[in-house]
């Protein structure tokens, strides 16, 4: 069954290749743009075709989506702002958009490739329209009760909302109602190697939300087994995602992982997280 052409925008980790299988399975013939400086190169085996481009080659994405008469585009994967800095490669395209923002901002910038597409006839969607069971539901997902820990990731919950606000990052790693770390442009596994050194590598907690007013077409959180990986480096013990808004990559493997390292993760929704502390 061929359920129609979908074009994908890969950026970082395992959220492309896992989106990239469920679409070839539900029947959607897919054309990929990839990031050389991100996307993990098993994305072609998912694919009807791979384009893959550096950073910043807007003009030539447009055109290799036209070329397959792709309508609608779904991005997956970061493309870590650190690329802006030092692999950015702009076509004329990019130069005359991306160029002249007034900021770097995360938002800014997917804001203005969405509008740019829009303009050609092509329309991002949503991220987690074809994620399914991908999104974390409320309650203990993985690993040991963490019923101790629920006062931090209420705190943290609400300190990452407020970073996430300002479009600074989107996870906090915190102790005892502490911030250890706050991510930035550095990303999240840093931020959490980072918290984990500051709190002595005993009992901190990571929280991870989406912004509030979270723009599902990109961005959308994720967590996966690299995750609970670098948490467990880090000595961290607990993972507090937000229900509904994250995404589990590799979620059989996650699950299993996160019970052999006792790392609980538990996902809460923005109303439990101002319950009284």
């Amino acid at each position: 069954m061929n359920a129609g052409r979908l074009g994908l925008i890969a950026g970082y980790g395992h959220f492309p290749l896992e989106l990239a299988r469920n679409l070839a399975r539900a029947g959607y013939e897919v054309h990929c743009i990839a990031a050389k400086e991100e996307t993990f190169p098993e994305i072609e085996d998912y694919v009807a075709s791979t384009t893959w481009l550096h950073v910043g080659q807007l003009g030539a994405m447009i055109r290799a989506f036209q070329r397959h008469g792709i309508r609608e585009v779904v991005m997956a994967g970061k493309v870590r702002k650190v690329h802006l800095f030092r692999n950015f490669r702009p076509d004329l395209v990019a130069m005359r958009r991306l160029l002249k923002l007034k900021d770097r901002r995360d938002d800014t910038i997917l804001l203005e490739i969405a509008s740019l597409l829009e303009e050609q006839g092509i329309r991002l969607i949503e991220q987690t329209r074809y994620a399914g069971e991908m999104l974390a539901r409320p309650g203990l997902v993985a690993g040991p009760a963490c019923e101790a820990l629920l006062d931090d990731m209420r705190f943290g919950f609400r300190q990452a909302k407020a970073i996430a606000g300002l479009d600074i990052g989107q996870t906090v790693v915190v102790r005892d109602k502490a911030v250890m770390a706050v991510e930035a442009i550095e990303g999240t596994d840093e931020a959490i190697r980072r918290g984990g050194a500051l709190a002595q590598k005993e009992g901190a907690v990571v929280v991870k939300v989406a912004k509030p007013q979270q723009d599902l077409r990109f961005d959308v959180p994720a967590v996966g087994p690299d995750t609970l990986r670098v948490m467990r480096q880090a000595g961290c013990t607990a993972l507090c995602i937000e229900a509904e808004k994250t995404l589990l990559i590799e979620r059989e493997l996650f699950s299993d992982l996160a019970g052999s390292l006792g790392i609980s993760v538990f996902a809460m929704s923005e109303k439990e997280a101002r319950l009284s502390s």
